[in-house]
């Protein structure tokens, strides 16, 4: 192998391990999420105030004095703290990878370096007390990245690898609401939603460099099938942070396929579905009343029979055309997704379920993601 295909492999393999990093940053976040550990470090970035989390007695004793609304949990703050800080090592190596995707192309290069020196300005002034400089700085750190994966003259998975600096930046604004404004439901389902969306384009990006894809393009009807079944897939993991974040997953009980007895619960859908109610409530525990809880659950009990429904059929349809490892991988994932969304319920919602059901969700996501790639014709340059 030569020198340049060497590269190419080089980067391909730190592109499929930012894709991991990516996968075990959602799977942790499910499980600082659903240990109730959200809010165990009050501010952001630090926790504390301290780059770590407090450990030894006297700094246990200074942090509660400082914060005395939010008593210090030991056995949580290091679940928010590390969570945090494998985000931070994710926000690195995408910001590498958008590096060496603009190396060669200085103007570009120069507008990551700048955005970079935004979003750290944005963080520094964040904790000056500085709030309407750190938005300025942080629109930047937005906007800038975009601008560059417009402007490269790269093939697309080299453009996404760029875009994804500007999702990164803004995750971890998703993450930094998720604490300053206490849990907010739309929040939190937007905080895992970004998460997903970076580890797909992450796998995208990774399986493109890799060298996945056909000799020619495939069967172009199987690639619009694919999109759809990732749009679905997108609704009902929307749905289902949605009812995680405000504790609507066990509304039912232990009832099911029914619902506290009932085929049809009283719903409240209009108060189960207000996606902004003002800042400075704490929705730790949840506010919503039975009814409307009802309705987010029934909601998302809804969507996965239709995503199962379609999901199904398409796996049905990748065996046909000749794919039939993605077909099998999604069909296996969808009867173990099903499996474990009723044992949450019917067992009370035991941490390890309910990890397991984040977990084959990211996975179904993953086949999706491989198929769409495998279905388009394989990057033969270094673009």
């Amino acid at each position: 192998m030569n020198a340049r295909g060497a590269g190419w492999t080089r980067v391909a393999r730190f592109a499929a391990l930012t894709a991991t990093v990516a996968f075990c940053l959602i799977v942790f976040g499910a499980f600082v999420r659903l240990s109730h550990a959200g809010l165990s470090c009050p501010d952001w970035p630090t926790c504390y105030g301290k780059a770590s989390w407090p450990g030894h007695e006297q700094e246990i004793a200074s942090a509660n004095a400082a914060f005395p609304d939010r008593p210090v949990e030991s056995h949580k703050t290091w679940r928010e703290q590390g969570h945090r800080m494998l985000a931070g090592t994710l926000g690195m190596m995408i910001l590498a990878l958008a590096l060496v995707a603009t190396w060669r192309q200085k103007r570009e290069l120069g507008l990551v370096l700048l955005a970079s020196a935004s979003a750290a300005l944005a963080i520094h002034l964040y904790r000056s007390d500085a709030p309407a400089l750190s938005a300025v700085c942080s629109i930047l750190a937005l906007g800038l990245p975009v601008l560059a994966a417009i402007k490269l003259e790269r093939e697309l998975a080299w453009r996404i690898a760029v875009l994804l600096l500007s999702v990164v930046i803004f995750q971890a604004m998703l993450g930094m609401w998720t604490v300053t404004w206490l849990l907010k439901p739309v929040v939190v389902m937007g905080h895992l939603l970004g998460g997903l969306t970076t580890f797909a384009l992450m796998s995208y990006v990774a399986l493109r460099l890799g060298g996945v894809g056909a000799n020619q393009n495939y069967d172009v009807a199987i690639r619009k099938l694919v999109v759809i079944g990732l749009f679905l897939l997108g609704i009902q993991i929307a749905l289902g942070g949605w009812t995680s974040a405000n504790y609507a997953a066990l509304t039912c009980g232990l009832d099911f396929p029914t619902c506290q007895g009932q085929w049809w619960p009283q719903t409240d859908f209009r108060e189960g579905f207000i996606l902004w109610r003002g800042i400075g409530v704490n929705y730790e525990g949840g506010v919503l009343d039975v009814a409307a809880r009802n309705a987010i659950q029934m909601s998302h009990r809804i969507g996965a029979l239709i995503v199962f429904c379609y999901l199904g059929w398409l796996s049905h349809r990748l065996a046909r055309r000749g794919l039939r490892m993605p077909a099998i991988a999604l069909g296996v994932g969808l009867v173990l997704q099903v499996a474990l969304g009723i044992a949450n319920v019917k067992l009370g919602l035991p941490m390890p379920v309910a990890v397991a059901h984040v977990t084959v969700a990211v996975l179904l996501l993953f086949t999706l993601v491989y198929t769409l790639a495998r279905t388009q014709r394989r990057v033969t340059t270094d673009g």
